[in-house]
């Protein structure tokens, strides 16, 4: 398999690198195969080790980013923060104000989001899984932001589609209770249940935070076994990473 990634389509400035990682170009074989970034889903550690060094290498970055361990929690750290014992921080978004800086969110159907400032002296990545969605990870990040709302541009990578994501009433509950009009991102199906849009809740969410620039959203991770690892499509699986970098 060829190494490649997909660059973030959005009118972010010239300083910033961002974007996102197919499954390809890497060493970890089986439900794994092949660019499994993430360390904590059973693949073997020396493999991880080698596609995290490839992935630096591919997107040209001069180190690797700020790794979290994600939890479907609002917590926010800033970029090259540490738990107590050196690794990564329990955290589900990550902000980045330094020249060099990098943040970086795994998934594997979950909404990864990215955000700058139109100065590019800004970044933040944020994991938008639903409970995070419906927590308020994204106002979280945004208000850990110095930029205002109104001056930050978004990206979403590659997450499940309204098609392939079947919720039940618990998770559309959660997001008619904070907002009525969330209802118009579920569709009833012949199961009695719903199909989630988690693309449009992520942009109502950020719309609510003050963030209305939001550009991306046209991939579905379970429908493309090529290109993208998927926890609903495949259960145990690797993890992409959705990563933003500051040059200067």
């Amino acid at each position: 398999m060829s190494s490649d990634w997909i660059t973030a389509d959005w009118p972010a400035p010239a300083n910033i690198v961002a974007g996102t990682t197919t499954r390809r170009g890497g060493v970890s074989s089986g439900r794994y195969s092949s660019l499994n970034l993430g360390a904590c889903v059973g693949d073997q550690p020396e493999h991880v080790v080698e596609n995290r060094r490839r992935f630096v290498a591919m997107c040209d970055l001069p180190e690797e980013p700020c790794w979290l361990r994600q939890v479907h929690g609002i917590q926010v750290v800033c970029a090259g923060a540490t738990d107590v014992d050196g690794g990564p921080p329990q955290a589900d978004a990550a902000i980045g104000r330094g020249i060099g800086d990098s943040c970086a969110i795994m998934t594997a159907d979950c909404v990864p989001i990215l955000l700058c400032s139109i100065d590019g002296h800004e970044i933040a990545a944020a994991h938008g899984g639903w409970r995070g969605l419906a927590g308020g990870v994204v106002a979280a990040t945004v208000k850990e932001m110095s930029a205002a709302p109104g001056s930050l541009i978004a990206w979403l990578g590659p997450a499940i589609s309204q098609d392939s994501f079947e919720v039940g009433d618990d998770v559309r509950d959660a997001f008619t209770a904070l907002d009525a009009e969330s209802a118009a991102c579920f569709r009833a199906n012949d199961r009695g249940r719903w199909q989630a849009d988690l693309y449009g809740l992520a942009r109502m969410r950020l719309a609510s935070a003050g963030v209305t620039a939001v550009h991306g959203g046209e991939y579905c991770t379970a429908a493309d076994p090529q290109r993208f690892f998927s926890h609903r499509r495949d259960g145990s699986c690797g993890r992409m990473a959705t990563f933003i970098h500051r040059r200067s």
